[in-house]
């Protein structure tokens, strides 16, 4: 089984959270920041599973312009680093 290391950041909206992997520009947002992080991993692991299953490239780097470190940096809460597992299986 592979495991994969990707870089989340958190950070305060007016009204809600927001959770960017800036790895695979998958972002998600929730009530609190518990509930950000959550859809960010769920988000995570749909995103290497889809790209997996179609052949694609699940590497796809958020634009550095567009990295919330970098645009409200007063702001970012948390950066974690986070791990997904991928079993690859074979079917004939």
């Amino acid at each position: 089984m592979d495991m994969f290391v990707f870089t989340g950041i958190l950070w305060k909206e007016e009204k809600e959270f927001s959770a960017l992997c800036p790895e695979l520009d998958v972002a998600s947002q929730g009530n609190t920041s518990a509930e950000a992080r959550k859809k960010l991993l769920e988000a995570a692991a749909l995103h290497l599973e889809g790209s997996f299953e179609d052949g694609l490239p699940y590497l796809r780097p958020a634009p550095s312009e567009e990295d919330p470190r970098n645009l409200f940096p007063a702001n970012t809460l948390e950066i974690f680093k986070f791990r997904v597992d991928v079993a690859i299986k074979a079917y004939a």
